[in-house]
């Protein structure tokens, strides 16, 4: 498979649909590492190879350091407790782009990030490492998402928004522009953010108010 393969840190639903996207853009998968007795990835027809459990690979940062994982996990506590325990000197693979999405020339997009089907990341927009683009997502002109941050499906950033690392925005919520959401923050489903939010908040509503302190 060459240097272009990667291996899956994970193999439930959302690893599914980062595969999907990784065969979509022609990115080899390698195989994967998962915990499960029955990892979701196995039912498929064609599956993947289970390299073995992954507790067992963290145990040993340089199994993975070694490789070029993509952590296809979808909780962001778990996923961040594996960004922080396999440390910076892993070289996690590239962004994984669908090619039915559209990003910008402009835009920037750090490693391991996913883009997910019919997601939109417009001009200029900046993108940290890990983050989620889900399905039918927008990311607007000049917009910056964080480290670990997960923007669900079809929710919207509008140009100049900030959206801080570890902050999980629901589906078809909505972040009006230049608004600063914080870090490990929590916009609930629907909901419509037109000031800023500190970090570790949750809001909800229309227009978002804040409900309870991560």
């Amino acid at each position: 498979m060459g240097e272009r393969a990667i291996i899956l840190l994970g193999a439930g639903g959302h690893a599914k649909v980062v595969l999907e996207s990784a065969i979509a853009a022609d990115t080899p998968v390698r195989g994967f590492y998962d915990d499960a007795n029955q990892p979701a990835l196995l039912a498929l027809p064609d599956p993947p190879e289970h390299l073995g459990p992954l507790g067992e690979a963290l145990e040993h940062p340089p199994i993975l350091r070694a490789a070029r994982p993509f952590i296809a996990l979808g909780e962001l506590n778990t996923r961040r407790s594996i960004i922080d325990r396999l440390g910076e000197r892993t070289r996690y693979a590239p962004a994984l782009i669908h090619p039915s999405s559209v990003v910008s020339a402009s835009a920037r997009l750090a490693r391991g990030v996913l883009v997910a089907p019919g997601a939109v990341i417009n001009a200029h927009a900046r993108i940290g490492p890990h983050a989620i683009i889900n399905t039918g997502a927008i990311i607007e002109h000049d917009a910056t998402i964080g480290a670990n941050a997960h923007i669900a499906p079809r929710a919207a950033i509008a140009g100049g928004a900030s959206v801080g690392a570890d902050t999980l925005v629901g589906m078809g919520a909505c972040i009006l522009p230049g608004v600063t959401v914080g870090a490990r923050c929590t916009v609930g489903a629907g909901a419509v953010v037109m000031s800023d939010v500190p970090d570790a908040e949750t809001v909800v509503g229309v227009p978002a108010r804040v409900i309870a302190r991560n």
